[in-house]
């Protein structure tokens, strides 16, 4: 017999109906190309979000992807070809990507056990093998805040240059500073996964008007202002559709509450899981993850492996996803180094034993209580 139970989705988009005022107001106006006031009203709109949660004031660009907003970051850093670029293991490729785009050579720093994140220890170790390395780039796992304390201290000890990709930690924050404002340049992403979504898009956050200017020439095909198309840079097309800009504005309004939601599924998986050898993604105290996805790492010598789980989550039409491969082991970088701290690789083990668990905030206790059945029948035997 067919399975006929509606399926639950990892993470989708959740619209509210106030994405449809600023929309409409665009038709309305007939600005439908990039740029326009719905771009002006989110960067503007996020930047007193994020002040409001502890951030320093930025300069804010909207773009039509976090990548594209980590293109420009690693342009504005300086990274040249040959360059060398500390980067986040255990991350989604595109954080380490524009490193290439710029000719630039990613080594991977291992992460640590209790954030899953970039080790602070590992970073000081790969800085005495690459002392001329000038940019860090730094990713926040599943919305968890790294620890920045130490993260910072290294760089600044080596006059290094932190590029925050805080594209899945929107709302997240450490010791009362929001995620997104730690860097001298820093982005965000509003893919149509993300905490709050534009459909697709992301921002650039920056520290100088000098910088968020340079940025907007080069999003704009670094146009010379001529009468004329003058181009004496290579340029992109990166700039953001004042209708998209409508639906993050609508989206935004909503963001906390999205977080609050976000943790409540985490909590009820954290509650539902105990017993079985299996352990929530860890977060810091006095630190604020904005949940984003809740994942579980399977206990070391346990006869239960993550394939094993998602495979009959999916015979249940249950969405589920192994963790980030680390970067160091993806073939198309099989030849950048690697730094751990230690004799082993922390990212490579958490990959081993973790998987992502259905997130979405419109999924009902009743669907994640299912769920957690299903994981639970998993360890049964």
């Amino acid at each position: 017999m067919a399975n006929t139970r509606k399926p639950i989705p990892l993470a989708t988009p959740t619209m509210h109906g106030e994405e449809m005022k600023f929309i409409q107001e665009a038709f309305n106006r007939n600005w439908i190309a990039p740029l326009g006031f719905n771009c002006d009203g989110l960067e503007k709109e996020m930047n007193e979000y994020l002040c409001r949660n502890g951030g320093k004031n930025q300069e804010t660009l909207s773009l039509v992807s976090c990548t594209s907003a980590l293109h420009l970051a690693v342009k504005l850093a300086g990274v040249k070809r040959g360059d060398k670029v500390f980067c986040s293991d255990m991350t989604f490729a595109a954080t380490v990507n524009p490193v290439s785009y710029e000719g630039g050579e990613q080594i991977y720093i291992d992460s640590e056990y209790e954030t899953w994140n970039m080790d602070p220890v590992a970073l000081e170790k790969a800085f005495e093998k690459y002392p001329d390395t000038k940019v860090v780039v730094l990713a926040h796992l599943y919305g968890t805040p790294s620890k920045m304390d130490e993260i910072l201290a290294v760089c600044e000890k080596h006059g290094a240059i932190l590029i925050e990709d805080a594209a899945e930690a929107l709302g997240a924050t450490y010791h009362g500073v929001a995620c997104g404002t730690f860097g001298k340049h820093n982005a965000i992403s509003f893919n149509g996964n993300k905490i709050i979504t534009t459909s697709g898009g992301g921002m650039l956050l920056t520290e100088t008007k000098e910088d968020r200017e340079k940025a907007f020439f080069w999003a704009t095909q670094s146009r010379e202002p001529e009468l004329w198309y003058q181009h004496e840079e290579i340029g992109y097309n990166y700039r953001m559709s004042n209708i998209v800009a409508g639906v993050g504005r609508g989206q935004l309004l909503h963001l906390d509450e999205h977080r609050d939601l976000k943790e409540a599924i985490y909590r009820r998986y954290e509650e539902g899981l105990k017993g079985l050898p299996v352990k929530m993604n860890p977060y810091l105290p006095d630190t604020k993850p904005n949940f984003w996805l809740s994942c579980m790492i399977i206990d070391k010598n346990c006869n239960v492996d993550p394939i094993s789980v998602i495979k009959k989550l999916a015979e249940e039409k249950i969405d589920s996803r192994p963790i980030w491969k680390p970067m160091h082991m993806q073939p198309v970088f099989k030849d950048n180094d690697f730094i751990t701290a230690g004799e082993g690789s922390v990212g490579e083990d958490v990959f081993s034993r973790g998987l992502c668990l259905p997130s979405d905030i419109k999924m009902t206790e009743e669907e994640q209580n299912f769920v957690i059945s299903v994981i639970k029948s998993c360890f049964e035997g």
